[in-house]
């Protein structure tokens, strides 16, 4: 589903998991600039949207995410995960409940895997589960922003900004009324400087909570009763997680970013050394210069100089998860 905001003057689309959107509009530091002074709008339109609605949707998720929401604040945000048996993470969920239905975005094209597994979940409880991707569109407001949401808009609000749900009709007039508009790259630049992980870029298949500091803001650790919650108990109680997320600096002197994927090694062993872990995001930010986040064995000193990449770039780690 491609965003009608690929037509504004200068919209170079996005590729990969975020194809379908603007990854720039033609001068990626001037909007990072804007998104960090509380301006513009990001178009998150290819994310998916999907809804619970019925009198037991709190105490049914509450049985299934790992975030406590039975008692969710109407108007309050919240961020949650669905894990497998075994506690590696399948889906990462970001909530608001209107005081009638709990609305959710998720990543682009994950919404009908997720809304799979909870139809196998509904059993006799009086929830009502809808994929509304066609009829709402994600738009991301940077903290501090005056733009106004239009009519029939739902409001998730954070700490960075405010996520609306937005009537997908009315992306296009918003869009002329909230500007400057504002590319995925931009966007993501300022998540890596945050250390927010993002599922499906900071994850692979056997990533749990506890790796990628997602126990703070997605996992309640006193509740029970989900999916994978004994794995959760025992690494945070008994044992330590095999990795963890870190930033780093990178050599600025570099043409090329290393991408998702890309190897970590030890800098003292070369670029034929033992593989410590991979870039997840990388991103040239308007002020630290060369930026990623990597996911390294939990091993690894936090002093040690490591190198990224084919072309084996320099960098310097800033600690995210303790090991």
């Amino acid at each position: 589903m491609n965003s009608p905001l690929l037509s504004l003057p200068g919209a170079v689309a996005a590729e990969g998991q975020d194809e379908g959107v603007a990854a720039h509009y033609g001068d990626l530091f001037r909007e990072q600039r804007s998104l960090a002074e509380g301006e513009g709008f990001v178009d998150l339109s290819h994310r998916g949207v999907v809804t619970v609605s019925g009198a037991d949707r709190l105490s049914w998720l509450h049985l299934l995410l790992t975030q406590h929401v039975s008692e969710l604040p109407a108007g309050h945000a919240t961020e949650a995960l669905i894990l497998s048996a075994n506690g590696h993470i399948e889906h990462a969920l970001y909530l608001v409940d209107d005081g009638e239905t709990v609305w959710m975005h998720t990543e682009p094209g994950s919404q009908e895997a997720l809304i799979a597994y909870l139809e196998s979940m509904r059993f006799f409880y009086r929830v009502e589960i809808a994929d509304r991707t066609e009829e709402f569109a994600v738009v991301h407001l940077p903290a501090g922003s005056i733009a106004e949401q239009p009519e029939g808009t739902v409001v998730r609000e954070t700490p960075h900004g405010r996520d609306l749900f937005l009537p997908r009709p009315a992306l296009k007039s918003f869009a002329d009324a909230s500007g400057p508009a504002i590319g995925l790259l931009a966007y993501e630049a300022l998540r890596v400087e945050n250390h927010r992980p993002r599922l499906g870029m900071e994850t692979d298949h056997r990533t749990i909570p506890h790796e990628l500091g997602w126990l703070g803001s997605a996992v309640h650790l006193d509740k029970g009763c989900y999916r994978g919650q004994e794995t959760v108990a025992r690494v945070h109680n008994l044992g330590k997680p095999p990795r963890r997320l870190v930033f780093l600096h990178l050599d600025g002197s570099e043409v090329r970013l290393p991408v998702h994927g890309d190897p970590v090694r030890l800098a003292s062993d070369g670029p034929e050394g033992r593989k410590l872990g991979f870039i997840t995001t990388s991103a040239r930010h308007h002020e630290l210069g060369p930026i990623a986040m990597a996911l390294i064995k939990r091993n690894v000193p936090v002093d040690a100089q490591l190198i990224a990449g084919e072309h084996a770039t320099a960098a310097a780690q800033e600690v995210v998860v303790a090991p």
